[in-house]
């Protein structure tokens, strides 16, 4: 049995199962968030001239992306995986980390769909893996906001004695 302090100086009692269960979620958030950082370091230094062989369009949609764009989706990667990374260590920055990553995610996608014609050429069902991420990035803000409202997260990081000379 662990026993844990909530904020309000409550003394709450929960398995060792129940503790290791609730794990899981922030280590397959954790697992998807490297996945997407691979695909921004593969997609932000990828030979466009190469990829303009296969895929032309793609190739065009990344050269043009502007700056505002590939920083939201480096700061939605980021945001992601430090939030994936305080849910496994429960700190309560996860919460605000993994709302910055959904709001960034969506910022990002506004760029691929609304501003350039991807839409037009290969049709609405290349909205599904996007729609995905988003889903992702949501179920992970709500995760953290479940954490904190049963108070499994720390909002303060643990201070250390200070030494006396």
């Amino acid at each position: 049995m662990l026993t844990l302090l909530t904020e309000g100086g409550e003394i709450m009692a929960t398995s060792p199962d129940q503790a290791r269960a609730s794990m899981w979620p922030a280590i397959i958030f954790l697992l998807w968030t490297l996945i997407g950082v691979a695909a921004f370091v593969m997609q932000s230094s990828a030979d466009l001239e190469t990829l303009a062989k296969t895929d032309p369009h793609q190739a065009r949609i990344w050269a043009e992306m502007p700056a505002w764009a590939w920083a939201a989706y480096g700061l939605a990667v980021g945001a992601g995986l430090a939030g994936a990374l305080a849910l496994i260590l429960r700190r309560g920055s996860a919460v605000w980390l993994s709302a910055l990553c959904l709001i960034a995610v969506i910022v990002q996608f506004c760029y691929t769909f609304f501003l350039t014609d991807l839409l037009a050429v290969r049709g609405w069902s290349t909205m599904l893996f996007p729609a995905f991420i988003i889903v992702m990035a949501l179920a992970q803000t709500l995760y953290a906001r479940s954490l904190q409202a049963k108070g499994a997260l720390r909002q303060h990081p643990p201070s250390f004695p200070r030494s006396r000379k």
